[in-house]
């Protein structure tokens, strides 16, 4: 098994709350760390028909065969569950009772924030990060062929091809999560609406555009939108602004939670694909975005990254902040050789953000990572 970054918070909040919950896309490789980090844990699975009807017909039996420390996988199939749940780690208050995981945010969340509410710690597992990956040694050989290849587990654990793994993972996706659990009935619709959201990768979403090139009205373009960002399919990277409530009402950018599956829905299947392509720039820039978030996550943190522009368009892709002041702005150039020229926009408007010349960043796809008068150029494989 590939080690994951986040093992160590999850065991850190285990020594912390009563209950843990781990969240994400499906086939991230949620069961697989749970287990393997946590053996000690009886683990039950409620995708499975016996263990799912006695937990909806007799909750209370149910836990007492699962007294505590026990994982509780796909736990979004049993809501009535959680209020039991509450009951029984009220009663000693002691850390590290239960974790719960699931690989429907919306439902899951509905269900903790109704009854376990400030006695779970909420964390969330993306795909591999490219860092994970190089911690073994197993990284594509380019950071092309990461791009089109991804971080699902599956891809690394056998010999899978992603033209291979990514339209069955999209039908198994399609079939499961969005009509079964979240009641999408139009799946021809959201399966271009899907695609479609992958040709505007690192733009402003455009709600009316989405909703008229698929076919639907405003008001489904928004759900499906939103069903994509809470089955961690997609990120929205807000636009950073010194005045934190204007975040929330500008126009976000939209990313794609894994390159991989991006780039299927592109149609590129190869880096010779991928170099020659009219989407190198945005996926490499959503590349560099999905392994900054990976990172955040790991550490148990909520991203505090977003992107900047002024009103006459000019932009920097990547504002990390913290404490309320920037701590990283980084400008994206897929280019893997580096120029001078990457630091333009970053010299102006660095200065007009009040960020010092040691907080600004190019991260391009090349080999080497190096100080300069304008800022730290970065390599994409040192983003770790």
């Amino acid at each position: 098994m590939i080690p994951r970054s986040i093992s160590a918070t999850l065991r850190r909040n285990l020594r912390q709350f009563p209950l843990v919950s781990l969240t994400g896309p499906r086939q991230s490789g949620k069961t697989t760390l749970l287990r393997y980090e946590f053996p000690e844990y009886a683990y039950v699975s409620l995708e499975d028909p016996d263990a799912r009807a006695l937990a909806q017909d007799d909750p209370r039996s149910f836990l007492s065969l699962y007294d505590s420390h026990a994982i509780f996988d796909e736990a979004q199939r049993v809501p009535e569950l959680f209020s039991y749940l509450q009951g029984k780690v009220d009663e000693s208050g002691a850390p590290g009772q239960y974790i719960i995981s699931g690989s429907q945010n919306f439902l899951l969340m509905e269900a903790i924030s109704q009854s376990l509410a400030g006695r779970v710690a909420v964390r969330h597992l993306p795909p591999l990060s490219y860092g994970e990956v190089r911690g073994t040694g197993g990284q594509p050989p380019t950071v092309e062929e990461w791009v089109v290849k991804g971080g699902y587990p599956r891809l690394y654990d056998v010999a899978l091809n992603p033209d291979e793994y990514f339209p069955s993972y999209i039908q198994t996706y399609l079939d499961r999560d969005v009509r079964r659990e979240l009641g999408v009935v139009k799946l021809t619709e959201f399966n271009r609406f899907i695609a479609l959201c992958a040709s505007r990768i690192g733009n402003l979403v455009n709600i009316q555009s989405l909703a008229t090139e698929c076919g639907i009205n405003v008001r489904t373009a928004k759900d499906w939108l939103s069903v994509l960002e809470q089955s961690f399919i997609i990120h929205l990277l807000h636009p950073y602004h010194r005045n934190f409530g204007k975040r929330l009402v500008k126009t976000p950018k939209l990313y794609f939670a894994d390159t991989g599956l991006a780039c299927s829905l592109l149609g590129i299947e190869t880096s010779e694909q991928f170099l020659t392509s009219y989407f190198k720039g945005t996926l490499f820039e959503n590349a560099v975005v999905s392994e900054l978030l990976k990172g955040v996550y790991a550490q148990g943190k909520i991203p505090s990254i977003y992107f900047w522009r002024d009103s006459s368009g000019r932009e920097i892709d990547v504002i990390v902040e913290k404490g309320g002041s920037i701590q990283r702005a980084i400008e994206i150039k897929a280019s893997a050789t580096y120029s001078p020229k990457f630091f333009a926009t970053l010299d102006v408007l660095g200065d007009v953000l009040g960020v010092l010349p040691e907080a600004r960043e190019v991260v391009y796809s090349g080999t080497d990572t190096l100080k300069t008068r304008h800022g730290v150029v970065r390599s994409f494989a040192d983003l770790a």
